[in-house]
């Protein structure tokens, strides 16, 4: 690895891991047959893509209310 290269951040990781598990869950939904599936992959795919939009509004240290 280049040392003058940037590493990407945690965050960053994280970010792409999110979208992409969303983009298979989005495919498994479209794949299902059965009406149920279809329900909890969008359930699933719509928990992920909220989580993955508040995480680019908050810096890098989590939130905690108490």
């Amino acid at each position: 690895m280049d040392e003058k290269s940037p590493r990407p951040k945690p965050r960053e990781n994280v970010l792409s891991l999110l979208t992409l598990t969303i983009e298979a869950i989005n495919l498994a939904k479209e794949a299902s047959s059965a009406t149920p599936a279809k329900a909890i992959f969008g359930s699933v795919s719509a928990l992920l893509t909220m989580i993955r939009v508040r995480s680019l509004f908050y810096d890098d240290e989590p939130q905690v209310y108490m």
